[in-house]
């Protein structure tokens, strides 16, 4: 469960809370002003007077998110400050005002995660609205939805996450919108427990295409990824009508219309600013597909987290199904999964603060993201990298936190040459062609995984240990 806390509460402080109501988690404001916490606990909300910029003090609370919000700047960059002291694990987002200085914005900036200027949030509203930028962009996709001639098939990433397969379906629901019928599709599997009991529960519909398969489709739109043939298995000169993203790419993709958001936490977050300049109900599957899409993406809004991730959220909290996101969350785990994990400790290579282990022969890739998390909490460790094979392909997956590395760029340098790879600055991946090695026997595999070891696990070293 998330834990809140709101250190200081000011006039943002309590629109903050406003607009969070209802959300799941537990929610407690600190503040050092005693009028002012009596008058939130008149409302009802828990609070407690403390000092807010005492890290000692704040040490005994415990927090998953942390939001600065009162009105005075100094206060803030005090509080803040406390905050990263008390709370290293958790995210901390800083509010500056209007009155702000710039030498406080920059200290805040320094002590918090993010920060949520008022004048900067004004600033781009005025100019997205005098721009007409937004309208523009949501105007062209309609006009390209509008013009599709048939079925459009929307496409997730290959062994799609939660976010992927969110957006997939909400694109569908906007082309149902200007009467064009839609599917969503992907290649590989869903294999994670919790993914599977996501598609399960919100009854999702969408379409397995099977390896080698040329889709019959009018036209195609990507979404959580730009390239045909790439993190897909399009063909490469696929004509491509709609990419929606949020990772950045080393190329310009290729599209009618594009749409790439690099400073958005999640895909998700994109298709809900379309579901409301579209004007179109939030249904409550959907809701509670594209709020899990973005929990899962921001790690519960503690990793490569933006305001409009925060926007979407609490636009979705009162349309979404929170019994069904709390069954999603609490699936079985598989045998596989934990054979994996054992695997992947017992074998395990450790250089400084980088662990990387290969775990051999998998039944199941995506056992390998959850080791490769579980294995992050092993003390002194901020890098965790933990690669299997199967079907002629080694699949790799890659957990930072707190280090000064970006695991998607490591990737992309230590494997574009053997396969595709990239991903996110703290969560990444890569796919390998196993090639010939495929062939092996059962009593040769310790030999392969020795040479994967210093192939791929050295790579890895290497590249991660250059940055």
């Amino acid at each position: 469960m998330v834990t809140r806390l709101l250190l200081g509460c000011g006039a943002t402080g309590h629109d903050v809370l406003d607009r969070i109501e209802g959300w799941h988690g537990d929610v407690l404001v600190l503040d050092p002003d005693a009028s002012r916490v009596e008058s939130l606990r008149n409302e009802k909300t828990p609070a407690e007077r403390v000092d807010v910029t005492d890290a000692d003090a704040l040490d005994e609370y415990d927090a998953d998110i942390v939001f600065v919000a009162s009105d005075d700047a100094g206060q803030n960059v005090a509080a803040a400050r406390a905050a990263d002291a008390a709370f290293a694990d958790a995210c901390c987002v800083g509010y500056t005002g209007l009155d702000a200085t710039t030498q406080q914005r920059d200290a805040l900036g320094a002590a918090a995660d993010r920060v949520v200027s008022l004048g900067d949030a004004l600033a781009d509203r005025v100019a997205d609205a005098a721009s007409g930028s937004a309208d523009a962009r949501l105007r062209r996709l309609r006009e390209v939805l509008a013009d599709v001639e048939g079925t459009l098939g929307v496409f997730a990433h290959d062994n799609p996450d939660p976010d992927a397969i969110a957006a997939a379906v909400t694109l569908c629901r906007l082309a149902e919108t200007v009467d064009v019928d839609a599917e969503a599709c992907y290649f590989g599997d869903i294999s994670h427990q919790e993914n599977r009991a996501f598609v399960n529960l919100l009854d999702i519909e969408l379409t397995n295409v099977e390896a080698g398969e040329t889709p019959d489709f009018d036209a195609v739109a990507l979404v959580d990824h730009s390239h045909p043939g790439v993190n897909d298995q399009l063909d490469p000169d696929t004509e491509i009508s709609v990419v929606v993203d949020h990772h950045p790419s080393a190329e310009e993709p290729d599209a009618d219309f594009v749409d790439v958001r690099v400073d958005a936490g999640s895909t998700s977050t994109i298709l809900v600013d379309y579901l409301e300049r579209f004007n179109v109900d939030f249904d409550r599957d959907i809701a509670t597909a594209l709020l899990y899409g973005i929990r899962v993406d921001t790690d519960d809004f503690r990793r490569e987290v933006s305001v409009a991730d925060f926007e979407a959220a609490a636009t979705l909290t009162e349309h979404a199904d929170w019994d069904v996101l709390e069954r999603i969350e609490t699936p079985s785990v598989s045998a596989d999964t934990l054979d994996v994990i054992a695997t992947a400790i017992g074998e395990r290579e450790v250089r400084g603060n980088v662990l990387s282990t290969c775990v051999g022969r998998i039944n199941d890739r995506d056992a390998l993201a959850q080791a490769a998390d579980r294995l992050l909490a092993m003390q002194g460790l901020s890098v965790t990298f933990v690669y299997g094979f199967m079907d002629g392909t080694v699949y790799a997956s890659a957990r930072a936190r707190g280090a000064d590395v970006d695991l998607g760029e490591a990737l992309r340098t230590a494997f574009d040459e053997m396969g595709s790879a990239g991903g996110h600055a703290d969560m990444a991946g890569a796919q390998l062609d196993l090639g010939l090695f495929d062939q092996v026997e059962e009593d040769a595999e310790e030999t392969l995984r020795a040479m994967l070891e210093e192939s791929v696990g050295g790579r890895f070293f290497e590249a991660v240990q250059s940055r």
